[in-house]
């Protein structure tokens, strides 16, 4: 889903010099060229406001290239009425379809198709070197690994033809005059903005140190709220040890999965360093302690989170634990966590943004279907906090939010929406668990009548709930009914709180009646 705004782009980003004429036009952020009358307009405003920069708008991270082939937001073609948009010349009678649909028809084509499409014309040029369709070329061809070569085309070029020198791969840089194309530029600015710091300040999560097993039941856990818990992996080997050239030494050769491929670590990170994308790849592989037998000796469950009821299936049980290492950017849109479970997620290296939603409040921007099999959002993060983050604080149910850095965890309870946006280079370990106090939750998702299509982790989705089921009553006879009485009592006694819930004001502990 593309949801772009440029009216609030022109409006809000951020000036970084009062005023910069260029051939009369003025230009805002370095992205958007305005006239000159409308320039002398701004100038005079400020001027009045005695304001020299907005401090509330977007800006360009200061090593952001130009648009590869010159492409700008079509609210510059409005405002310049001696251009003509060589989108559409171009495009012939296909240029009264949007640019997703013609990206969508072009996603069909092969490369060679692509590569004499491209002499059509300039506009045919720009898309079919959109660097996305190439992306899906390279990972739907080299699935056993690739080196990146500083565009998704010159990876699949160099792939393809290893002869070419460098030189003969560097394609795609010529710039068109006059394209204009929101959604292409959008992908630009996602992939080359900065985070806004009110992006970052809000932080509500309740934090704790060396709580007892039973204060993180009683308080976190059976509540089903989130915590971020500091010092519980001081004892991690991996805190010291994890760094880009331990684990490069460390794992050799070994291939972990990112996305669809699989890389070696060292390849890995020779991609994260060049790539400037909206959407960079992350390296999430649930077997790397299996790959790599001395990653998972070098870390221990935390006390918290020893209770594991999914281990009674021993080798059929679903995934649960995954190395994850990202760059600045890369991260995961919002999702619940697979098969109802909770999960802990522990930074070992860098930091991450997190924003997590209670399970009755769907994010804004976020449409899930009304089975849950899927969940319509918005094409990347940083597009989602360009366009939604602001209604957030308009919520009656704020989100919880917080920087997680190394040596931090945080819990996340069953049900919850969350996002994580890496804020620098990141390496962490995450863990999705089945305790008695999610244990009945986990079995009503598994045994729902869609389970089939909502289960992962397994190859063997339809017989999960039975083999699961089977395997905790033999473990921990009674178990599950006594745990589906108490949890029936609980929602009883939800039922008489929630009329005083209405009316209590719980910031200052006392009572507001507003019938």
């Amino acid at each position: 889903m593309r949801s772009f705004r440029m009216r609030t782009l022109l409006s809000s980003v951020k000036r970084r010099t009062k005023k910069t004429i260029r051939n009369r036009k003025i230009t805002i952020g370095n992205c958007i060229p305005i006239s000159k009358e409308l320039a002398r307009l701004v100038e005079q405003k400020h001027e009045e406001e005695e304001e020299e920069v907005i401090e509330e708008g977007f800006s360009i991270k200061s090593s952001a290239p130009s648009h590869t082939h010159g492409v700008q937001p079509l609210g510059n073609l409005y405002l310049n009425s001696s251009s003509v948009n060589s989108r559409d010349t171009g495009l012939g009678n296909l240029h009264t379809l949007s640019d997703e649909l013609v990206l969508d028809m072009l996603g069909f084509l092969d490369a060679s198709s692509l590569g004499v499409l491209a002499a059509v014309s300039k506009s045919f040029y720009v898309f079919t070197n959109h660097e996305p369709l190439w992306k899906n070329l390279v990972l739907e061809n080299f699935l056993s690994g690739f080196q990146y070569k500083g565009s998704w085309k010159s990876t699949y070029v160099s792939a393809c033809y290893p002869s070419f020198g460098n030189s003969a791969i560097a394609l795609g840089d010529f710039k068109v005059r006059d394209f204009y194309s929101d959604y292409l530029f959008q992908s630009w600015l996602c992939a080359n903005l900065e985070m806004k710091p009110e992006w970052l300040e809000r932080d509500n999560v309740v934090r704790k140190r060396g709580i007892s097993v039973e204060e993180f039941v009683l308080n976190f856990e059976e509540p089903n709220r989130p915590v971020l818990l500091e010092g519980c992996i001081d004892n991690w080997s991996a805190l010291g040890n994890w760094d880009r050239d331990y684990l490069v030494r460390l794992c050799g050769d070994v291939k972990f999965s990112v996305g669809p491929v699989e890389m070696k670590l060292g390849d890995y990170f020779g991609y994260s360093d060049q790539v400037r994308e909206e959407r960079p790849l992350y390296l999430f592989d649930p077997k790397f302690a299996e790959k790599v037998p001395k990653l998972g000796d070098e870390y221990e469950v935390p006390v918290y989170f020893r209770e594991d009821l999914f281990g009674v299936l021993g080798n059929e049980r679903p995934d649960y634990r995954w190395i994850i290492i990202g760059p600045a950017g890369s991260g995961s849109s919002f999702h619940v966590d697979p098969n109802s479970t909770s999960a802990w997620n522990a930074v070992i290296k860098g930091s991450k943004k997190w924003i997590l939603f209670p399970p009755d409040v769907i994010p804004p921007g976020v449409h899930p279907s009304p089975d849950g099999a899927d969940v319509a959002s918005p094409v990347s993060i940083i597009e989602w906090f360009m366009n939604f983050y602001g209604a957030t604080k308009n919520l009656k149910k704020k989100p919880i939010e917080c920087v997680c850095k190394a040596g931090e965890l945080i819990f996340v309870p069953s049900g919850w929406w969350h996002l994580v946006i890496n804020l620098e280079e990141s390496i962490a370990i995450t863990q999705n668990y089945v305790s008695r106090r999610n244990l009945v939750k986990v079995l009503d998702f598994l045994k729902r009548p869609n389970a089939s299509t909502l289960v992962s982790g397994t190859r063997d989705r339809v017989n999960l709930y039975d083999k699961f089921k089977n395997a905790i009553e033999a473990s921990f006879p009674g178990e599950i009914d006594e745990l589906t009485r108490k949890e029936e009592e609980r929602k009883i006694q939800q039922r008489k709180l929630s009329f005083w819930d209405s009316v209590q004001d719980a910031n200052v502990g006392a009572f507001k009646f507003s019938f």
